[in-house]
């Protein structure tokens, strides 16, 4: 995908009334497009927060940045009234960009299993230690005070185990950069978001 034209999209915005588009930015700035599972998914939720700062120096350098939540509208406005995000955002409850920008949903079978209940992983670095990703999501909702909606249920039948990803799109609208969960470390990977460096080297290259 990249060097190629980035799939065009229409979504309901989360913060404001009315849709946004990719074409909304294309002439205008660059973009970094993160585009993440439903609000069940733990990493996901902590992800979002971070890029509320991240995108403050993005928009130093130039670079828009915009968040997808896998979620219906209203449950991403119930979520995000309560625990605001500093990024822009757009509802995607059908994973149309899912689909466009080719990100997979692993197999559920034995081998995916296995590797859930035993391959320790620290994905946002804040645990004391790395656990395996059966106990961690638990555990991450607890320490959230996360209760899950029957949104957010149905979002998970539809969707686990559906991968993330990111990408810098530039002014023209071609994708530059992108960067999709567990692409290099399998189950290792999963949760992982890039550092605030690799987001800025990447937008370095087209702002």
């Amino acid at each position: 995908m990249i060097g190629k034209p980035a799939p065009e999209f229409t979504l309901p915005a989360v913060h404001h009334e009315g849709q946004v588009s990719l074409a909304d930015y294309r002439g205008r700035s660059p973009l970094l497009l993160a585009i993440f599972a439903g609000l069940y998914c733990p990493f996901c939720r902590r992800n979002i927060a971070q890029l509320g700062s991240t995108q403050e120096r993005l928009h130093e350098r130039g670079v828009a940045t915009l968040g997808v939540v896998a979620t219906e509208l209203g449950n991403a406005r119930l979520y995000f009234k309560y625990r605001p995000a500093r990024v822009a955002l757009v509802a995607d409850p059908e994973l149309v960009t899912h689909r466009a920008y080719a990100l997979p949903r692993v197999p559920v079978d034995e081998a995916l299993m296995k590797a859930l209940e035993s391959v320790p992983v620290n994905p946002t670095g804040d645990l004391p230690e790395p656990l395996p990703l059966a106990q961690l999501g638990p555990m991450l909702d607890r320490a959230d005070g996360f209760e899950r909606t029957p949104v957010d249920l149905k979002d998970i039948e539809r969707q686990w185990p559906q991968l993330k990803g990111q990408f810098l799109i530039d002014r023209e609208g071609i994708v530059r950069w992108a960067n999709i969960e567990c692409a290099t470390e399998g189950v290792a990977g999963v949760g992982k978001f890039p550092s605030d460096d690799e987001l800025l080297a990447a937008a370095g290259s087209v702002a």
